[in-house]
């Protein structure tokens, strides 16, 4: 059975980590080499001479080409060669694959699979990350274990209460029940947990300033296979939106994940926390930036270790899942059929 979901959109970096420099990453286990252009055009290119296999993103930039460091092929930023040594003529297999990108909302979308399936439209947006009404912190931790596990993790929130207390678990999160929708036809799973009357957590309570007890509410949005957006609102008990959808005295915050496979048992998990108050507050941030880096660092050992425990056990090993698992197995259901649709002699399927 294919592991990844191919002919997709997956983060590979910020914006921001995008330079005059070669930077390296491995995607869905291909590995890639990216650079800014002098224009300041973000390129990606197979990270691989096709000479000798000497690694590019340990070569250098002449321009906006790749010299080899190994033997001096020199590629352009759409992966042609445009010099080897020792001759003038150039094979025409002398060529690299290149990367569709798309940057928008401060991430770097690359395509892997059929660049001519690639279509821009379909990257799917978190645009509070890009948005000055909102502030935002983010990072990136790397993970040993698989990306499906990841989707688990953050499908299923009831484990803020037991692994995550002290940051932003409460008991409230484990015994509320929860709502699911799935929309078959989008590929985009819905799940939603609305607590009345919920103690406040640290992560909120010295964010925004809240003392006592508070209304939370939080409404999952995943988008298969690499983008997770959690859509939290804070506010004193008994304070709800107006009717017309306004709602000023509420705290928003739009908490963003992408899950990027790098390998089959490893992952790059981006995070990011936008916030619509404490604009300019840089404590706010420094703040929400670490403790949210400590709560992901909890869901990085924890999946490091149930990855080992996972490549132990023998095949067929029987889960139990009950009514909170619902959304996280309707995520599954999904990256499974995505991988079976791009695998190769694969029949299309709606």
């Amino acid at each position: 059975m294919p592991t990844f979901a191919r002919n997709q959109w997956y983060v590979a970096a910020y914006s921001r980590e995008l330079g005059r420099e070669l930077f390296p990453r491995t995607i869905l286990g291909e590995p890639i080499v990216f650079y800014r252009t002098e224009s300041g055009d973000a390129v990606a290119l197979a990270d691989r001479c096709v000479h000798r296999r000497y690694p590019l993103s340990e070569s250098r930039l002449e321009g906006d080409t790749i010299v080899c460091g190994y033997h001096g092929f020199t590629y352009d930023r759409a992966g042609s060669c445009v010099f080897v040594p020792g001759q003038s003529r150039i094979p025409r297999t002398a060529r690299v694959a290149s990367y569709p990108l798309v940057e928008q909302d401060s991430f770097v979308w690359v395509w892997i699979g059929d660049r001519d399936k690639a279509d821009p439209t379909l990257v799917p947006r978190a645009p509070w990350l890009a948005d000055p009404a909102y502030t935002t912190v983010s990072g990136m931790e790397p993970l040993r274990a698989r990306y499906e596990l990841l989707v688990d993790n953050l499908m299923d929130l009831s484990h803020e209460t037991y692994l995550h207390g002290g940051y932003i678990g409460t008991p409230e999160v484990a015994n509320t029940p929860i709502t699911t929708e799935v929309d078959e036809e989008n590929e985009i799973i819905y799940v939603s947990r609305h607590m009345a009357d919920a103690e406040c957590p640290s992560f909120y309570a010295r964010s925004t300033g809240i003392e006592g007890r508070i209304t939370r509410w939080q409404d999952i949005e995943y988008h298969p296979p690499c983008l997770y957006l959690l859509h939290s609102r804070i506010a004193p008990v008994g304070v709800l939106p107006n009717d017309d959808g306004t709602d000023p005295d509420a705290f928003h915050v739009e908490v963003v994940y992408a899950i990027t496979p790098e390998t089959e048992h490893s992952t790059h998990d981006f995070w990011a926390v936008a916030r619509d108050f404490a604009l300019d507050d840089q404590e706010v941030s420094d703040f929400l930036a670490e403790s949210n880096r400590t709560v992901v660092l909890q869901d990085v050992r924890a999946l490091d270790v149930l990855e080992q425990v996972i490549q132990s056990e023998p095949d067929g090993y029987q889960e139990l899942s009950i009514n909170i698992d619902t959304g996280g197995l309707a995520a599954r259901r999904f990256l499974r059929r995505m991988a079976e649709r791009a695998a190769p002699g694969a029949l299309v399927r709606s």
